[in-house]
């Protein structure tokens, strides 16, 4: 206690105040192990003194340390330090090195009472994940994120995947409940993640059409009194079994959900109820469809029940009832805002720029398509209903056309009278489809363009161009940014061979619609006939990237790297055509043709012989399947690709003569001499069938070997003479045209002429006398011939070997016959033109 002394009224309060205490010198510190030993213990953790610096106004106090003396400093309150000595213990002090004052401030050290200069701070302790409650957390975090990646998966189009995810989070989640009942904590299980995985794991099996899975996984739901509305997933169940097309247990089900659905969810019921009424529609009980779609009508009126509502009264022949219900139609509120507000006003530039914003918002955009749905479903239902509504099919569509025109759909009368002419074509009433569209001349411009444009494409139609052209200009008159009117015009200019104008239109049609694919056909077309074949072939590649699946688009191509001399390329995309259209004998026979060009004889075959296949009437196919049987040594292969040729083109003799010769090769000569006559009694006139004949029976020994070799000197006799007698013929044909050269021209051919028969109509012009004289003296000249009973010398054999031709050549050296090429058709013909008509 003798330092310790009470601060008397004599002694100064800021005594001691420039002495020097040891205690304050920090360089000595780190060798002090009682105060190193205190910042480790909690006497170095305690907060800080309030006094900030000894020798404050608050008078001395006592500083004291585990070493050195200890210095009086008296208190103006009369009490001791908090670092005093008391009981005899000794402890640091608390309010200098821990809030960082030490005595290096006053020597220029940089004040750091974080203790930033020392690096960063050590890591936290990592967590203990064996514990029960880390290891729920991180499986409750596995589970989400599972279902996560399936619904990621499904909007992604990847089922497959997306359910083996779903699997996989069942799995998870069946874990996360074992692991929860073994410690203890059953009554905290999470009914929501399990609820998700249920739920997303049925719409997956539902997804990939596994029905009776996703059934099993809504009935787990349904029946699990744990889950709170859960009973509307029954909607769901339902419409599984609306799939499978089961239909009364549907219907059960859609009346379970119903029932289990409060009337605060209006809309809710409302969509049930429509499935239902759809239900009952596919099983054919109208009556109770229309219950359903009546009551939804009173309740919530909708364009599409009301359409449904129509096609049952259709299908009961109701007709009052059906006039009723497309009344209410067209009465059906859609809620859509008048499109005057999307119109910008010149005087407010603010609303301008809102106007500009929402012009093509998402909002605008379902209104839009909103309105085009009701529009759709109007027009169906009048087309359906006017036949039926009235005596006539005019009458029953004016009515419609005139309760569209006292409601809200104004517009679409004029489009119900286009769609009524459109019906009279497809009732083949060109007459009226005419007369209907004609009253469109003093309409509108929109309107009258689209009925200029149908007038244009049926009297192209009817190839008459000039009317087809004056109508194509008024359409372009009316609306010249119409695709279809330009494609018509282009079409008429097509016609006349003016190819680069026409070429001009079908490109502006394509400038105005980049998707018209008529457009962009008929302009390859033109290159084409411009014999621009890789501009052509550049506008048939783009259109085979539009459709992909357009036979015509590809047999285009493959015809187009025909005639630019790459057969390898033909030929591949020809098989694409043949991908699509597996049973086309034209394509499969080009395919043939393009192999035979190429040596591949094989290939060809069977092409050519598929070809015949599908189509047992094309002579080309025939003709090179008989050829290739001669060619490989098969005759009597062939015999029935040239019998069947002989019934398709009976007044060809080629056909018969090939059959007799096949015949002949394969030694039948029996069958080939009895062909042989068959023809000769069809075509007595024919040489070569009498030079077989006369070689047959010469080989086979036959009396009637002299009958036909007379038969044959005279033919060949008469042959010679026409070939003397055809030009004059022709000359005088050619000098006098009105010369009756037909008949009275094969009367002098043949010997039956009389002298006395003129060819000419007229007789009084001397070059009639002159034609008369030249008559006379052929008509002589036949006449000296021998008559068909006198009798010829018979040919020597030599002579007759002379004379022997095989139609088909030697039999070595017998030419390959190719099927005929198929050439572009020089018609415009209406499929490559493509359909004008407008959309319905």
């Amino acid at each position: 206690m003798e330092n310790v002394h009470l601060a008397l009224e004599e002694d100064d309060l800021y005594s001691g105040y420039n002495d020097y205490n040891p205690t304050f010198d920090s360089e000595e510190l780190e060798n002090d192990v009682g105060f190193q030993q205190a910042v480790r213990t909690s006497h170095g953790r305690r907060p800080p003194m309030t006094a900030k610096f000894p020798g404050t106004a608050i008078g001395a106090r006592p500083l004291v340390s585990s070493f050195g003396s200890r210095i009086p400093m008296t208190s103006s309150v009369g009490r001791p330090m908090t670092g005093a000595v008391q009981d005899g213990a000794t402890r640091p002090m608390t309010a200098v090195r821990a809030a960082g004052y030490t005595s290096s401030l006053t020597r220029g050290s940089t004040f750091d009472p974080l203790g930033q200069s020392k690096g960063p701070a050590p890591p936290l302790e990592a967590k203990n994940e064996d514990t029960p409650e880390e290891k729920i957390k991180i499986l409750e975090k596995k589970v989400n994120d599972l279902i996560e990646e399936s619904c990621m998966a499904h909007s992604m189009g990847s089922l497959q995947l997306a359910l083996e995810k779903a699997k996989e989070a069942g799995r998870k989640e069946r874990a996360l409940v074992r692991q929860r009942e073994q410690s203890g904590n059953a009554d905290h299980i999470n009914l929501d993640l399990t609820y998700s995985v249920l739920l997303n794991l049925a719409n997956q099996y539902e997804n990939n059409e596994m029905y009776p899975e996703a059934l099993n996984s809504y009935q787990v739901i349904v029946k699990n009194k744990m889950f709170s509305n859960a009973g509307r997933l029954k909607v769901n169940m339902a419409n599984i079994y609306f799939k499978q097309k089961n239909y009364p247990k549907a219907i059960k089900f859609y009346r379970m959900a119903l029932d289990q659905i409060s009337n605060a969810h209006k809309e809710m019921r409302i969509k049930i109820m429509q499935n239902i009424g759809v239900v009952f529609v596919r099983m054919g009980q109208y009556s109770d469809a229309i219950t359903s779609f009546e009551h939804i009508m009173s309740e919530s009126p909708n364009i599409k029940t009301g359409f449904n509502l129509i096609l049952c009264y259709y299908a009961i022949g109701d007709r009052e009832r059906m006039k009723k219900a497309f009344q209410k139609l067209i009465s059906v509120p859609l809620g859509i805002d008048d499109e005057d507000k999307y119109i910008p006003s010149n005087d407010d530039t603010s609303s301008n720029m809102v106007t500009e914003a929402i012009k093509n918002d998402k909002l605008h955009q379902m209104e839009r398509d909103l309105k085009i749905l009701a529009e759709k479903y109007i027009m169906t239902a009048a087309k359906l209903i006017a036949p039926a509504v009235e005596t006539s099919f005019a009458t029953g569509f004016d009515w419609c056309v005139d309760m569209v025109k006292s409601s809200q759909y104004v517009e679409l009368a004029n489009d119900l009278e286009i769609n009524k002419a459109i019906t009279y074509l497809r009732q083949k009433d060109f007459n009226q489809a005419v007369e209907t569209l004609k009253t469109f001349e003093k309409k509108d411009s929109r309107v009258k363009s689209a009925a200029a444009t149908n007038l244009s494409f049926l009297y192209f139609l009817e190839k008459d161009y000039d009317q087809a052209d004056r109508y194509a200009d008024l359409a372009m008159t009316a609306d010249r940014y119409n695709p279809a009117a330009l494609i018509n015009k282009g079409n008429t200019v097509f016609i006349k061979q003016d190819y680069e104008k026409a070429a001009e239109f079908y490109k502006e049609a394509l400038r105005n619609d980049s998707s018209c694919t008529e457009a962009l056909y008929n302009l390859g077309l033109t290159y084409k006939k411009l014999n621009r074949l890789e501009e052509a072939l550049d506008c048939f590649l783009k259109l085979h990237a539009i459709l992909r699946n357009s036979a015509q688009v590809m047999y285009q191509l493959a015809h187009l790297y025909e005639l630019l001399e790459d057969p390898q390329q033909a030929i591949e995309w020809l098989m694409q055509v043949i991908s699509v259209t597996p049973t086309d004998p034209q394509a499969l026979a080009k395919l043939g043709e393009l192999h035979d060009g190429e040596g591949d004889k094989s290939q060809a075959f069977q092409y050519y012989y598929e070809s015949f296949r599908y189509f047992p009437s094309n002579i080309d196919v025939i003709e090179w399947l008989g050829a290739y049987y001669i060619e490989t040594q098969f005759c009597e292969k062939a015999i029935q690709y040239f019998e069947r040729a002989t019934l398709i083109q009976p007044t060809q003799v080629k056909w018969q003569l090939m059959v007799a010769s096949c015949y002949r090769r394969s030694g039948n000569y029996q069958k080939a001499l009895e062909t042989y006559k068959d023809i000769h009694h069809k075509f007595p006139e024919n040489v070569e069938c009498l030079r077989f004949l006369v070689r047959l029976c010469t080989d086979m020994g036959l009396k009637e070997v002299q009958e036909y070799a007379t038969k044959l000197k005279k033919v060949e006799k008469m042959k010679e003479i026409r070939e003397q007698v055809y030009p004059p013929m022709k000359r005088m044909s050619q000098s006098c045209p009105q010369c009756l050269i037909g008949k009275q021209l094969i009367h002098i051919m043949t010997g039956f002429l009389n002298s006395s028969m003129c060819v000419c109509v007229f007789s009084a012009d001397s070059s009639h006398s002159s034609n008369s004289t030249k008559g006379e003296r052929l008509s002589a000249k036949m006449r000296s011939l021998p008559a068909s009973s006198e009798p010829y010398e018979a040919s020597s054999p030599k002579e007759l070997d002379a004379s022997y031709m095989d139609p088909l050549g030697p039999q070595m050296e017998r030419p390959k016959t190719g099927a005929k090429r198929r050439t572009e058709d020089d018609d415009f013909a209406d499929e490559e033109l493509g359909d004008d008509l407008l959309p319905e």
